[in-house]
């Protein structure tokens, strides 16, 4: 029963809604998707948000897991879309009946645009289209990134300012703008906001920010940095979040955190049943926990209220086939060992090579010494950074993950970590599952890319680690559900 109608287990979400428009009754209850299907709430309208810079889905997911209906949501990369539209096909959330997606740059999308797109949504065929509750948005980070190089004068930072010009035409009650730590002591020149204000040289992003909320007419909560490991997600990822909300609603408040550092989840905990060779299993032996059967069961439910099941099918974990030499270069790294510290212990300290018959022809030609020569060489330790170089290639970067930890953030490059149970890089699954994504939740397109073509080309890994943690965003957006 919503309202004074009742209605039958077979109609949908959208033949709700649609009802209750010709009804006249849309004003008296929101529908949510929150948890366990339908539920009802006193007051309010449907729950409306719009979610740019949407990339292939993570804060779409956590808003629909808090009870948000996504209207319109948009990104200028055509690998996302694939991605992205696919999975919102699979909830119900059908292109031109109950949602858009735009496929563009934010600086051509304007307030009317967004507008139009959804009034012509089939659910609002002769009526007016409600008030948009809540934006959320993560402007690309890498001019922003302390991983990156920093560049003041990056473009991409400029995009946060187009951010809040959209909003200001939407004029939408709460806003969540999520970005990398970096966003917290980025200094801007010669910028000027989207309000036509110039700035100072040298002001700091989130202080122009919360200036240009106010101008626009909006109160800016004092922005927190959320570690997504408190939030139930397996992964310590920090990120800024800046919450504003409208003059004339109710403030917010940042989610609490569910979990501490002690009690985090680890790799272990997200993974252990996806590893694929019986024996590693084994040795590991651990049960399904709560993580895993949530994860292949799905959080978010589709159109009907209705989780969707993984059914035993896992998609995108195809394990990458390493050469000999890379797989034995892996199996040297202790669980937690970045490249850097090994590197140390085998000047330091020496290592054993003697089961990595690859390694050791490629290093005996190289230095010119017999197999035997070089086992000893590395055994003993104090071989300099030359030869170590030749073990163990320059690249420093990659690191083993520790099994009984949380992922550290996941990148979009798919080598820089190690499996910590065996010798390989991870799955796009096994990352997926470390930003909280259902094992529903398809990844399409290429699997990884590289040289000049990540310019322009999205493939899976970087999909997963563009992403927003699903169980984040929905943390965040179950605190705004709480003040519609």
């Amino acid at each position: 029963m919503y309202g004074m109608n009742y209605y039958s287990d077979s109609k949908t979400l959208v033949d709700i809604i649609e009802h209750m428009f010709y009804n006249g009754n849309i004003n008296s209850y929101t529908f949510c998707n929150a948890g366990d299907g339908m539920m009802k709430r006193e007051e309010g309208i449907v729950a409306c948000a719009i979610d740019l810079f949407c990339g292939a889905g993570g804060m779409s997911e956590g808003l629909i897991q808090a009870g948000f209906h996504i209207l319109f949501s948009s990104d200028i990369n055509s690998d996302v879309q694939r991605t992205y539209m696919n999975r919102h096909e699979q909830l119900g959330l059908r292109q031109g009946v109950n949602t858009y997606f735009h496929r563009g740059d934010i600086k051509d999308l304007n307030g009317d645009m967004i507008r139009e797109s959804i009034q012509n949504l089939e659910i609002f065929t002769g009526r007016d289209i409600p008030e948009i509750d809540a934006i959320f948005g993560g402007p690309p980070c890498q001019g922003f990134s302390r991983a990156g190089r920093r560049n003041p004068n990056d473009p991409r930072n400029m995009l946060f300012r187009e951010y809040v010009r959209v909003i200001s035409e939407v004029g939408p009650k709460y806003v969540v703008l999520e970005n990398v730590t970096g966003f917290t002591d980025t200094r801007l020149y010669g910028f000027v906001g989207a309000t036509g204000h110039q700035y100072e040289d040298g002001e700091l992003v989130p202080d122009i920010l919360r200036h240009e909320f106010d101008l626009i007419g909006y109160q800016t909560l004092k922005p927190r940095i959320l570690n997504a490991a408190h939030y139930g997600v397996p992964q310590r990822r920090n990120r800024i979040i800046i919450i504003a909300y409208r003059n004339d609603v109710a403030a917010p408040a940042y989610p609490e955190a569910t979990h501490t550092d002690e009690t985090a989840l680890t790799i272990t905990d997200a993974i252990s049943d996806l590893i694929r060779d019986d024996n590693v299993r084994d040795q590991v032996h651990t049960d399904d926990n709560e993580y895993q059967v949530r994860s292949r069961e799905g959080r978010t439910p589709d159109i009907n209220g209705n989780k969707i099941s993984s059914n035993g099918m896992i998609h995108n974990n195809e394990v990458s086939v390493h050469q000999q030499i890379i797989s034995e270069r892996f199996a040297l790294f202790r669980e937690g060992e970045d490249g850097v510290a090994l590197k140390n212990r085998v000047m330091s300290e020496g290592i054993d090579i003697a089961n990595s018959p690859a390694l050791i022809a490629h290093c005996a030609e190289k230095m010119g010494i017999d197999a035997e020569a070089a086992v000893r060489l590395f055994r003993a330790g104090n071989v300099g950074k030359e030869n170590t170089d030749i073990l163990l290639t320059k690249k420093n970067i990659r690191t083993r993950l520790d099994r009984t930890r949380p992922s550290a953030t996941v990148m979009t490059i798919a080598d820089d970590y190690i499996s910590p149970f065996e010798p390989r890089t991870f799955t796009v699954r096994e990352l997926a599952r470390m930003q909280s994504f259902d094992d529903s939740f398809e990844f399409l397109g290429k699997r990884t890319t590289g040289g000049l073509r990540r310019r322009v080309e999205v493939p899976q890994y970087s999909q997963v680690g563009n992403a927003v943690p699903p169980l984040l965003a929905g943390a965040i957006a179950t605190e705004i559900m709480r003040v519609l």
